[in-house]
């Protein structure tokens, strides 16, 4: 059974003094995840955020439905000059992450504090 995805924003400043949003998923993300997953995303306003941090620290599951949801909002992203960044996930979902080629689009950390620093 999967438990349902939510997300919450956060806004933080990086090390070096840029303005960061961060997108908090929990539970499992799957095609029912597109609300929580692209909309959240795409009710950030594209004209002031410039760089995402995804944080998948409390995300336990995620199907080939759920990264082709990731994906879309990381092309979403790319199209709007964003800069994407992830941490939090699993050694499994990390190598999974980077075979289907999702490092193109953003970095992957293992820590919020790796992502910050890197920025």
């Amino acid at each position: 059974m999967q438990s349902e995805t939510k997300a919450h924003v956060d806004q933080l400043t990086s090390p070096a003094g840029h303005p960061v949003t961060v997108l908090r998923f929990e539970g499992d993300i799957a095609s029912t995840s597109k609300d929580a997953v692209l909309g959240a995303y795409q009710a950030l306003p594209k004209a002031t955020v410039k760089i995402v941090l995804l944080d998948f620290t409390k995300v336990d599951y995620i199907n080939s439905s759920g990264i082709a949801l990731v994906i879309q909002m990381l092309i979403e992203a790319s199209n709007s000059a964003q800069k994407v960044y992830a941490f939090g996930l699993s050694a499994h979902f990390t190598k999974v992450f980077t075979m289907v080629g999702i490092t193109k689009y953003a970095g992957l950390f293992p820590t919020q504090t790796e992502a910050l620093a890197a920025l």
